[in-house]
């Protein structure tokens, strides 16, 4: 009796320590950190109930990108699907904005991508994804902390230079050019990118690349392959001009030659712009008054 008394109670203790670790385990589970960040797109997992997916994803990017990406979505397969033409109604064309006064073609035309093929959707991807990894990870700062507004300046810098010196680029390389702007902004976008994070890793068609090298191994893998060039040239010149304004230039001089307006500022604020925080700084006065 003696010894099947301790069989019983050394059974007990041992089902004790594995319920221990058992519960141990599953705190240690439920208290890990997810793997997934809000910047990257997250992929559901087998048996994951959250709802993962392109919906959240999209959520997550940055202010101006989501409603970039969102609009040369929509005006692009709206247009590949002969709900308009492109060219009577999104494209640069100087004629009809002076004379029929269709001032919508100046943002218009860097939002749509082209008709469906490789190089469309390509030109798509770099533009969602350089324009989130620079607008979420701090762009020059121009006036407003490295946020939002800044990078609403630059995008305005770039797509106003772009417009301006489009006639001089189609009289010097003509048939490189392109109407399709989103080709230029977002080469003007990677080469902005280029210069502030120089050092970063990065990737082309899977072949690491250094980051300041990328806009040019784009540039020449364009011309080896047969493509129209001009449009990425022309972002990268107008690209530099920015970087020269906002970095060269007052780190020679001491001296900012180009600061975010102050109705940009007033709208997105200092640093990352979100709906909820605008409604929070809207409140407090408020709270303030009472």
């Amino acid at each position: 009796k003696t010894a099947s008394l301790i069989v019983h109670s050394e059974r007990q203790h041992t089902g004790t320590q594995a319920h221990t670790k058992q519960n141990k385990s599953k705190q240690n589970k439920t208290n890990h950190p997810c793997k997934y960040t809000t910047r990257n797109m997250p992929f559901a997992a087998p048996g994951d109930g959250n709802g993962n997916g392109p919906e959240q994803w999209f959520n997550a990017l940055p202010f101006i990108t989501k409603y970039w990406f969102a609009a040369t979505g929509v005006l692009t397969f709206s247009a590949n699907f002969g709900v308009f033409e492109p060219k009577t109604l999104l494209l640069y064309n100087f004629d009809h904005i002076k004379e029929g006064f269709q001032l919508w073609r100046l943002v218009t035309s860097f939002c749509y991508a082209g008709p469906f093929k490789f190089n469309t959707l390509f030109t798509f991807y770099m533009m969602v994804t350089f324009s989130q990894q620079y607008e979420a990870n701090g762009p020059y700062n121009t006036g407003a902390g490295g946020g939002t507004a800044d990078y609403a300046t630059c995008l305005l810098f770039g797509m106003a230079l772009l417009l301006l010196s489009f006639p001089l680029m189609l009289s010097f390389f003509g048939a490189q050019m392109s109407y399709i702007f989103l080709e230029s902004l977002s080469s003007y976008v990677i080469y902005v990118w280029s210069r502030r994070n120089p050092t970063a890793p990065a990737s082309f068609w899977g072949f690491p690349v250094q980051a300041m090298y990328l806009p040019f191994v784009s540039l020449l893998i364009t011309v080896l392959i047969g493509n129209p060039w001009g449009s990425a040239l022309h972002g990268i010149m107008i690209g530099h001009l920015y970087y020269f304004m906002v970095d060269v230039y007052p780190s020679v001089q001491g001296k900012d030659i180009l600061r975010t307006p102050r109705f940009l500022i007033n709208y997105f604020g200092v640093g990352e712009y979100t709906p909820e925080r605008q409604q929070q700084q809207q409140q407090a006065p408020r709270q303030r008054r009472q």
